[in-house]
């Protein structure tokens, strides 16, 4: 049964894609995580469009070319926005390398009229190779791939995000509260 206070929450909150790019071990998927789970404390609803499920589940058969990575980011983009519209916040921790497609999805929010606010997760490409998380530096390191982003496959940082979060210099924790201290500020959260 739903209440009228759950029918008020949901008729008036604001949705937004908020799109956390950067290299492959940045702490993308980490601090997303994080903020979901504070915006849920504060009675939002949240979603979390984590890359590697969206490969495994909406974008299988992709494949790492130019052209497969600019389809695969268009469809989560298109996806983040129809949750954003609908009041979600849509917090989105995938890599998207090259800036013509992040532009795309930004374009498409934009004539929807649906926020989006783009994070740049500024962590260098030494600092990902110590963490890696997936193991995936130490394979291309033997060979075993190549491809990555990063190191052998282009990344082209956002010029101008919304926010830079430099996670090799703060902790998730501050990371996650400079996030959601730019949603505050713009009316988001």
């Amino acid at each position: 049964m739903t209440t009228d206070q759950e029918i008020s929450m949901s008729v008036t909150e604001t949705g937004a894609t908020v799109w956390l790019t950067g290299l492959p071990s940045a702490g993308k998927t980490t601090i997303a995580y994080e903020l979901a789970g504070r915006l849920r404390a504060d009675g939002h609803r949240v979603e979390v469009l984590d890359g590697d499920e969206i490969r495994e589940f909406l974008s299988a058969g992709l494949g790492f070319s130019r052209e497969d990575r600019h389809t695969n980011v268009g469809r989560i983009g298109f996806v983040a926005e129809l949750l954003a519209a609908n009041g979600v916040k849509v917090l989105v921790p995938v890599i998207a390398p090259y800036a013509d497609s992040r532009d795309a999805v930004r374009k498409r929010h934009q004539q929807e009229g649906t926020a989006y606010l783009e994070v740049h997760v500024a962590t260098p490409v030494e600092v990902c190779s110590e963490r890696d998380v997936k193991g995936l530096y130490a394979k291309q390191a033997a060979g075993e791939i190549s491809g990555l982003t990063g190191v052998d496959d282009p990344y082209e940082a956002p010029e101008s995000p919304d926010l830079r979060i430099e996670s090799h210099r703060q902790t998730v924790h501050q990371s996650a509260a400079a996030l959601r201290a730019l949603l505050t500020e713009r009316g988001l959260a």
